[in-house]
């Protein structure tokens, strides 16, 4: 990569990759190739090495200005402000040898001072001015030291942004990073060159007024495209290095499924985490690593947006289908959510969706949920909301959970269909049975949450094994158990014959009577799509 941004260099380069996809390791290794005094033997035996002339000219030549905005977020900008100061400060700090640098004039000295200048309480009192000059003046102020222009990288430079639109001060951070991102790179004559990563491609309009030859590569373009996750070759590599080869479909059907341009690939956190649980316990199952690393709002909002036609599209995605759409790369935070098709562009851009083939013709987007971890994504935050949603008419709620107490399976069957059609049906996943049958499991577990009176456990051991659902209704004595099952070909009487089987094979009712409940109702329930039947013994 490092030949290739030297070959085909611009002034400034963004990169913008969905998170967790090596953005922050790339700035590193940057860092640390640039960067004068940094240690030239780790690259030794990496293919930049093989570059005798390019790392002999360029290796540890320039001073670096490397910083992360990753932590510039807080619920006022005043508490942000503060963040940026602290993070501008920290990295001038690292270089106190301009503190006394005879090749500075002494009130270039004393305005180093000021960068990095503490009050009693231990805090930077860099003033809004100086933040917004100190990325143009620490880069004037190492050429001068080094008699060399400086290299410039700023990881995540959207995360500011992303927080203040969130928090309700858009506009006056939009400003300030304007002000510093203007200086630093568009007036700058002591910038050799700058790279920047985001997740988002946020338009030049918004923050980059002015800057010329300035280059941008997402993931639509080929430029760049191997080098942030992995490929297949690359991840047989390390299941063989690690003797994991057995685990690779698992890996591939979790994890890979990106596409970069014309390639296809993995997410590089997972795969390194599932490798990691695997060597404490090589038995361990695939988990959902990308999920937990940030919030997953995004997804809520989207759904809280959808209309009947894109819950009809989202369905289609977590089937395994693809929908076209016409994707905006470049946007400003005030466009996200202004309609729905912008939406779509952001879950494209942050990694929720992917492409599928090439644009067509009228530039529309092929796209598709890249694998089984963002798939459970989806099918998580659909089901939060459906619950959501469903608890808004607690009538009809309470009605429909005292239809089991009654026995009145006519009535369960109509209200949880009723149910079903409202919500997003998993339709035919390309998943195991047992997946099928917990989306129905959760949308039903979340319509009995909070019903007052009944005491509700989800796959609590009981007789000779585990039951779906256990309910005791304790002042009425009455003990409700659910077995559900996933109907193939909608053969909705098996389905229920399969399941009232196994409660009474399995002596399912035994846990319930143990705990005083007299009379015991159960229930086989029989699901395909947004359709359902259901039996009691």
């Amino acid at each position: 990569m490092i030949k290739e941004l030297l070959e085909n260099m611009s002034y400034v380069n963004l990169f913008t990759r969905p998170r967790r996809f090596g953005k922050t390791l790339t700035m590193s290794m940057l860092k640390n190739f640039f960067e004068v005094d940094s240690d030239s033997t780790l690259f030794d035996g990496l293919e930049i090495s093989k570059e005798e002339e390019l790392c002999k000219e360029y290796m540890g030549k320039f001073p670096v200005i490397s910083i992360s905005l990753k932590n510039v977020a807080g619920d006022t900008f005043d508490t942000a402000k503060r963040r940026l100061r602290s993070t501008l400060a920290m990295e001038a700090g690292r270089f106190p040898f301009l503190a006394n640098s005879g090749r500075l004039s002494e009130g270039e000295r004393q305005q180093y001072a000021k960068l990095i200048a503490l009050d009693n309480k231990g805090e930077f009192t860099m003033t809004d001015t100086l933040m917004e000059n100190s990325l143009l003046m620490l880069s004037r102020f190492l050429q001068k030291h080094y008699g060399q222009k400086v290299v410039i990288l700023i990881d995540e430079y959207d995360v500011p942004l992303d927080k203040a639109y969130q928090s309700g001060y858009y506009d006056v951070m939009a400003d300030f990073i304007r002000t510093l991102f203007g200086q630093a790179l568009k007036t700058n004559g002591s910038l050799y060159f700058a790279v920047l990563t985001g997740c988002l491609r946020i338009s030049k309009e918004s923050i980059f007024t002015g800057l010329n030859n300035f280059n941008v590569y997402t993931v639509k373009d080929v430029q760049y495209n191997e080098y942030f996750g992995f490929l297949d070759r690359e991840v047989m590599g390390l299941l063989e290095y690690y003797g994991f080869t057995e685990k690779y479909d698992a890996i591939k059907e979790w994890y890979d499924g990106y596409r970069f341009g014309k390639l296809e690939i993995y997410c590089p956190w997972d795969v390194v985490s599932y490798c990691h649980a695997l060597r404490m316990n090589p038995s361990a199952h695939p988990e959902n690593y990308w999920v937990n690393t940030s919030s997953n709002s995004i997804i809520r909002k989207f759904i809280d947006k959808a209309d009947g036609i894109t819950r009809d599209e989202m369905e289609l995605l977590i089937s395994g289908k693809d929908i076209k759409k016409k994707i905006r790369q470049e946007l400003t935070y005030r466009d996200l959510d202004s309609t729905i098709d912008n939406l779509w562009s952001i879950l494209f851009t942050t990694g929720y969706l992917t492409q599928c083939g090439e644009d067509d013709d009228d530039g529309m987007t092929s796209l598709m949920i890249p694998n089984r971890e963002i798939r459970w994504i989806f099918v998580e935050q659909i089901q939060e909301w459906f619950e959501a949603e469903t608890k808004k008419d607690m009538q009809k709620l309470e009605d429909f959970c005292r239809a089991f107490e009654k026995k009145d399976t006519e009535a369960i069957e109509k209200a949880f269909a009723s149910y079903l059609r409202k919500t997003i049906s998993i339709r035919d996943i390309n998943v195991r049975k047992e997946m099928k049958e917990n989306f129905y499991h959760g949308i039903l577990l979340g319509l009995f949450a909070g019903m007052n009176g009944w005491k509700v456990r989800s796959n609590a051991e009981s007789g000779e094994g585990y039951s779906d659902i256990s309910v005791e209704v304790e002042d009425k004595e009455i003990g409700i158990i659910i077995e559900l099952k996933y109907a193939e070909k909608a053969a909705f009487d098996d389905g229920c014959r399969e399941a009232l089987k196994q409660i009474g094979e399995r002596n399912y009712e035994e846990a319930l009577l143990d705990n005083g409940m007299r009379t015991i109702y159960k229930y086989g329930i029989a699901c395909y799509k947004k359709r359902c039947k259901v039996v009691s013994e």
